[in-house]
C-alpha cells in the first residue's frame, strides 16, 4: 500500500491530495459538529462547522482585520496562560476584514482535532483574543454565543438591531449594536399601532447602555412626551420614563411592568452591544405594545446622551437625541419572522467604530504625579487578561496620554512584585516568562514600591518616542495598557530654538550623542518650507518639507549649486524620524541626522555639522514642491535676507552681518602692509645706500617695516573682532598666520643682531656670528614676502568662495598686475645697481644687504668680502711740496 501511495504522489499530486483528503475525512468523531464563535474582541462573529479530520468551515464570518500574525489558534482554553502555550491551528492569516463570508480552512500538517480543544482567532503579537469556540461532543458545552442571532437589520450607519424569535416561549431576544461612546444610550422598541404617522408618543422602548462601572443595563420605558422624564407637583409622570416609575405607588405591579430582561452586554472597540429578552405579548397591557410576529410593524430607535441616576431621579434617563433623523433617531418597518427584513436587507460585515479607544483616559500633566497601583481586572481592554492589572489614579488600565518633551512622573505603589516599566511591547512581562524583542524607554526592576514607600519614576518622552508605547509590569504580562504619545509644543520637544532672519521661521534643535534632532516651523502659510546650511542658497545643503496632494507629508535633502531648478540636486543623507505636517497652512517638519555622515565620495558626505562652530542657517518658502526634477514652479517666493549664525552648544543665535565691507578693509590693510610698505622697506635697504645722505636708507627701512607691522596687526585684530572669533580651517587663515609669524620674527631678529668688534682680534669671531645673522635675516624676510603674497591671493579666493562676489576675478587680475609691476621695478633697480658696481663709482656700496646704525660702520659687505678691508691697503706715495713764502 505504501509503494502505491508513493507512486500516486509522484505521478499525480492532485490524486495524492484527494487521497489525503479522503484519509483525513474519516479520522474524527467531530465531523459535522457546529458551534457559534464567542466574541471576545474586534466584533468577531461566525459559526464553525467541522468538515472532516483536517478542515473546518466558518459561515457568516465577520471580523475586523488583525495584524499579520493573527491566526486560527489551538489552545487548551481561552485564558491567557493557555493561549500563550498554544500554537497555530491553520496557516491562513486573519489580517483583513471579513464581510459575512463563508470560508473553508485547513489545519496545519500534523495537527488533528484532539489537539484543538479550543479553536480561537488569536494574535500572538499583541496577545489579543478576538473570539473562540470550544470543540467537544459534550452536549453540556456552550453551543450558542450571546452575540449570535438569526436576523439583523441596519437601522443607521452606526446602529444595528439583531434578533432571534423563540416560538416555543413566545418571546424574542434582541441585540442592539451601536458604534457610540460609553456615555450614550441606545433605545429600540415598537411604536403604538394604529397611528396615521409614525410617532414616538405612546411607544414602548427598551433603553440600554452602560453604567459608570461599565456594567450593561436594559430597562423597559414608555414615551408620553418629547421631553426628559419629569414628575410634576401633582405626582403625574411624563416624558421618556421607565415603566416602573408610572406605577411606583403600586407594589404589585412593579414586577409586571418591567418585562425587559438583560441577557448580556459588552463594549468592544468602541461598539456597545446589549442583548435583552422580552415577551411578544406582555402581561403589561398599559405600557407595553404587543408584537405581532408575522406582521409588518413600525419600530423606533434613538441614540443620545445618558444621565446617570442621582438622589432625585434614581434611574438612567435619556437626555434626548438632539440630532437629525437617520443619524440619532428614526423609524423603520420590521417583520420579526423575516430573516431578510425589508428595512435594510440584512447586515454585512462587522460594525466598525471610528474611536476604538473606549476605556478611561488620563492626560499626564507636568507637575502632577501619576499614582500606579494594582487591582482586580474587571474591564481590561485587551482580553484575555490576568486577574490583577495596573491602575493609574484609581482607574483600571486607562489609556495614558503624554506629550513629547513634557516629563511624566509615576509614583509606583503596585507592590514589590509589579515593577513598572515603559516598553514597546504590547504584552510586557518580558523579565521572566517571555523573551520578545522590545525597547525599554524607562523603568525596570527598581521601579517598584508600596503605598508606604512608593518609588518615583520620571520619564521624558522625546521626539523619537513612538506614537504608541505601553506601561507594563516587568514580571507579569498584560497588566498595563497603551500610552498615546502626541506632539506637544515644539519648544517642549527640543532643547533649543531660535527665530531665523525676518522672524518668519523658527529653528529647533537638540544635540543627542553623535546626531542632531532638527525641526523647523514656518510662521506663515506656504506650500513648502526649506532650511539650508550655508551663507547662501547656492552651495548650501537644504532640507525641504512639504505636503503632497494626498495630504501626505514629505521631508527630503538637497544640495544646491545653482540659482534655478536644475541646480537643486536631491541627496541621500541618512535622515531618520522624518515628519512633516501642516498647521493651519504653515509647514512644520522634523528630522534626525548624524553630525558627521558615514560616507565618502558623494557631495552630501561633506555636510558635517560641528557643534563647536557656528552653523549658518538660511530659509526659503514657496507655493509648491515635488520630488524628482524641479521646475520654475518649485522656486521660492520668499527667502531670508541673510544667514543666522546658530551656536548649537550655547543654544543662541545671532544674525550674520554683511561682512564683505569688513573683509574689504581687512584686505586693503593687508595689501598696504604686504604690497606697499614691506616691499618699500626692503628696496630702501638694498638700493638707497649709494646716496650721500648718511643713514637715510636705514631710517626708511626701519620706519616702513615698523609701519607695515602696525598696519598688519591692526588689520588682523579688525578681522578677528568683526568675525567674533578666529578659525584655522581655511587655507587663507593658515597661510596668513604663517606670513604674520615670519613678519614678527624680523623685529626680534633685528633686536638680537650681533655688533662688530675690532679689539684684540675679537672682530673675527663676532664677524662669523654677524654673517650667520645676515643670512637668517635675509631668508626670513624673503620667505615672509613670498608667503605674504600668497596670503593676498588666497584671501581674494576665500572672499569669493564665501560670498560669490562677481568682482573677485577683477581684483585678482589687478593684484597680479601689481605684482608684475613691482617685479619689473626690482629688475630695473638691480640692473642699475650692477652697472654702478661695474663702474666702480662712489655708489659701489649699493646692493649690500646689511642693517646699519649710527654707531658702527656698515660699509663692509659681510656676505661678499672674505677678508678684512685693511688687508687690501697698499703703501701710499706722498709728494711733499716746498713751502712758499
Amino acid at each position: 500500500m505504501a509503494p502505491l501511495l508513493l507512486l500516486l504522489c509522484l505521478a499525480s499530486p492532485p490524486l495524492a491530495m484527494a487521497a489525503a483528503g479522503a484519509a483525513c475525512g474519516t479520522n474524527t468523531s467531530l465531523m459535522g459538529y457546529e458551534a457559534d464563535l464567542w466574541m471576545s474582541q474586534h466584533q468577531l462573529r461566525g459559526r464553525v462547522e467541522v468538515l472532516d479530520g483536517c478542515s473546518f468551515r466558518v459561515a457568516a464570518l465577520d471580523l475586523l482585520a488583525g495584524s499579520a500574525s493573527a491566526r486560527w489558534w489551538r489552545a487548551e482554553g481561552p485564558d491567557l496562560d493557555s493561549l500563550a502555550r498554544g500554537a497555530p491551528a491553520a496557516g491562513d492569516p486573519l489580517n483583513r476584514t471579513f464581510l459575512s463570508e463563508s470560508l473553508v480552512f485547513r489545519l496545519l500538517p500534523g495537527v488533528s482535532w484532539p489537539l484543538v480543544p479550543v479553536l480561537a482567532a488569536f494574535d500572538p503579537l499583541t496577545s489579543s483574543l478576538f473570539g473562540f469556540v470550544r470543540l467537544s461532543n459534550d452536549s453540556s458545552a456552550d453551543s450558542e454565543a450571546p452575540t449570535m442571532f438569526d436576523s439583523c437589520a441596519q437601522l443607521s450607519p452606526r446602529l444595528r438591531v439583531r434578533w432571534t424569535l423563540h416560538d416555543a416561549s413566545d418571546s424574542i431576544d434582541i441585540g442592539l449594536e451601536a458604534a457610540v461612546g460609553s456615555e450614550y444610550y441606545v433605545a429600540f422598541g415598537w411604536a403604538a399601532p394604529g397611528a396615521a404617522e409614525p410617532s414616538m408618543i405612546g411607544a414602548d422602548v427598551a433603553v440600554t447602555g452602560f453604567t459608570e462601572d461599565g456594567l450593561p443595563f436594559a430597562d423597559d420605558y414608555y414615551v408620553t412626551k418629547y421631553s426628559e422624564c419629569t414628575v410634576r407637583a401633582d405626582g403625574a409622570v411624563e416624558g421618556v420614563c421607565p415603566d416602573t416609575i408610572y406605577e411606583r405607588g403600586n407594589e404589585t405591579a412593579a414586577g409586571v411592568v418591567n418585562n425587559t430582561r438583560l441577557v448580556y452586554g459588552h463594549r468592544r472597540d468602541g461598539v456597545s452591544f446589549v442583548r435583552f429578552s422580552r415577551p411578544l405579548v406582555s402581561p403589561d397591557k398599559k405600557y407595553d405594545v404587543p408584537v405581532n410576529a408575522t406582521a409588518n410593524m413600525t419600530v423606533i430607535w434613538a441614540i443620545g446622551l445618558l444621565r446617570p441616576p442621582d438622589s432625585l431621579q434614581p434611574y438612567y434617563l435619556p437626555l434626548g437625541h438632539g440630532a437629525p433623523a437617520g443619524t440619532a433617531f428614526g423609524f423603520a418597518t420590521l417583520n420579526v419572522s423575516s430573516s431578510a427584513p425589508a428595512a435594510s436587507g440584512g447586515c454585512v460585515g462587522p460594525l466598525d467604530a471610528e474611536d476604538k479607544e473606549d476605556q478611561d483616559r488620563i492626560t499626564a500633566e507636568r507637575n502632577t504625579p501619576l499614582v500606579v497601583t494594582a487591582g482586580p481586572s474587571l474591564h481590561y481592554p485587551n482580553p484575555p487578561n490576568p486577574g490583577k492589572v495596573l491602575y493609574i489614579n484609581k482607574k483600571e488600565a486607562p489609556l495614558l496620554k503624554v506629550e513629547r518633551g513634557v516629563p511624566v512622573t509615576f509614583s509606583v505603589e503596585a507592590g514589590h512584585d509589579a515593577p513598572l516599566y515603559i516598553t514597546s511591547d504590547a504584552v510586557g512581562g518580558n523579565a521572566t516568562s517571555r523573551n520578545a524583542t522590545e525597547v525599554v524607554f524607562a523603568g525596570g526592576a527598581r521601579a517598584e514600591g508600596v503605598p508606604a514607600a512608593p518609588a518615583e519614576l520620571v520619564w521624558l518622552p522625546d521626539r523619537n518616542t513612538p506614537d504608541v508605547v505601553y506601561y507594563q509590569s516587568l514580571y507579569d504580562p498584560k497588566m498595563g495598557w497603551k500610552i498615546q504619545v502626541v506632539d506637544g509644543g515644539l519648544s517642549d520637544m527640543y532643547n533649543n530654538s531660535v527665530l531665523l532672519d525676518d522672524q518668519q521661521v523658527t529653528f529647533f534643535w537638540t544635540l543627542s550623542g553623535d546626531s542632531i534632532n532638527i525641526a523647523a516651523r514656518g510662521e506663515r502659510k506656504s506650500g513648502y518650507l526649506a532650511v539650508g546650511f550655508g551663507s547662501a542658497m547656492v552651495n548650501s545643503y537644504a532640507y525641504v518639507g512639504w505636503i503632497d496632494g494626498n495630504g501626505t507629508g514629505h521631508v527630503a535633502s538637497y544640495f544646491i549649486d545653482g540659482e534655478d531648478g536644475a541646480g537643486v540636486h536631491e541627496t541621500s543623507e541618512n535622515l531618520t524620524h522624518t515628519r512633516c505636517r501642516s498647521e493651519n497652512g504653515a509647514i512644520v517638519f522634523e528630522l534626525t541626522r548624524p553630525l558627521s555622515p558615514s560616507c565618502s565620495g558623494r557631495v552630501e558626505c561633506r555636510n558635517i555639522v560641528d557643534p563647536t562652530t557656528p552653523l549658518r542657517v538660511i530659509w526659503a518658502m514657496g507655493s509648491q514642491w515635488s520630488s524628482g526634477r524641479l521646475t520654475v514652479s518649485n522656486m521660492h517666493s520668499i527667502t531670508s535676507n541673510r544667514p543666522v549664525r546658530v551656536l548649537l552648544l550655547a543654544g543662541t543665535a545671532e544674525a550674520e552681518e554683511e561682512l564683505r565691507p569688513v573683509l574689504a578693509v581687512h584686505g586693503f590693510m593687508m595689501f598696504v602692509a604686504w604690497g606697499l610698505l614691506i616691499p618699500g622697506g626692503i628696496m630702501a635697504a638694498r638700493y638707497l645706500k649709494h646716496l650721500k645722505s648718511g643713514d637715510l636708507w636705514f631710517q626708511a627701512h626701519t620706519y616702513l617695516q615698523s609701519s607695515a607691522m602696525a598696519v598688519m596687526f591692526l588689520g588682523l585684530l579688525f578681522a578677528i573682532a568683526e568675525l567674533r572669533g578666529f578659525s584655522f580651517k581655511s587655507t587663507h587663515a593658515k597661510i596668513g598666520t604663517a606670513a604674520f609669524v615670519l613678519a614678527c620674527l624680523q623685529p626680534i631678529n633685528a633686536y638680537l643682531r650681533p655688533h662688530l668688534l675690532a679689539e684684540n682680534g675679537e672682530m673675527i669671531l663676532s664677524m662669523k656670528n654677524r654673517v650667520i645673522w645676515e643670512y637668517l635675516h635675509i631668508i626670513t624676510g624673503r620667505s615672509a614676502v613670498v608667503v605674504g603674497a600668497i596670503a593676498l591671493f588666497t584671501g581674494l579666493q576665500h572672499l569669493g568662495d564665501r560670498y560669490g562676489s562677481k568682482n573677485i576675478k577683477g581684483l585678482t587680475c589687478g593684484l597680479i598686475l601689481w605684482a608684475v609691476g613691482v617685479t619689473l621695478v626690482v629688475v630695473y633697480l638691480e640692473f642699475m645697481a650692477a652697472r654702478r658696481r661695474r663702474g666702480g663709482g662712489a655708489d659701489g656700496l649699493s646692493g649690500k644687504w646689511v642693517l646699519g646704525n649710527t654707531d658702527e660702520d656698515d660699509s663692509v659687505d659681510l656676505l661678499q668680502s672674505t677678508k678684512m678691508e685693511s688687508d687690501s691697503i697698499e703703501p701710499m706715495e706722498v709728494q711733499l711740496e716746498p713751502l712758499k713764502g
